[in-house]
């Protein structure tokens, strides 16, 4: 062992020493998670000529800001997605998808959860808790969600909703952490 665990009682240094061998397989697992991920970054970097002056900050208005639309193509690339938005202005998951909900959704339209009802943050986004103002709800959105089945996607209810209620998005969400 090295000197990190220097302090540690031998009994506790064995348990360790076991546990790292009985993780070793899904470890190795991981590890090639990481390295292939790695490199379809790095070809993504390279298809997107990513260079020094692609990753030097900017000041101002952001016009033409070549870094950052080399940034979005590269995360496009890598997800196999048609665009991509990367800015460090979204400050949360629920601000992300709120601005892509509200990018979206149109007064008239429906929102439908098929993972059951959606977490705390996003009930005050949709209008089913808080004080509603600003909320889709608010903007005349419409909004449902499908109860969870021994916490699997319920697909006949799920089928029955989006044929009674025709939802312009059907969001597909689950948090860990959160009952809802």
């Amino acid at each position: 062992m090295s000197k990190w665990d220097a302090q540690f009682p031998d009994k506790l240094k064995q348990v360790i020493k076991e546990t790292d061998k009985m993780i070793a397989p899904k470890l190795s697992i991981i590890d090639e998670q990481v390295l292939d991920n790695q490199n379809k970054f790095l070809e993504a970097f390279r298809n997107e000529s990513i260079d020094e002056a692609s990753l030097l900050g900017t000041t101002g208005y952001g016009d033409d800001d070549r870094g950052r639309d080399q940034l979005e193509a590269v995360y496009a690339d890598v997800f196999k997605t048609e665009a991509a938005l990367v800015r460090p202005q979204f400050v949360s998951g629920t601000h992300t998808l709120a601005t892509a909900l509200f990018g979206i959704l149109r007064p008239g339209d429906n929102l439908l959860y098929v993972t059951g009802e959606p977490y705390d943050t996003m009930q005050e986004v949709i209008g089913t808790a808080g004080n509603k103002k600003g909320s889709l709800i608010d903007y005349k959105i419409g909004f449902d969600y499908v109860d969870m089945k021994d916490n699997q996607v319920d697909f006949d209810a799920m089928k029955a909703k989006i044929k009674s209620e025709k939802p312009k998005v059907i969001a597909i969400q689950r948090s860990r952490g959160y009952s809802t």
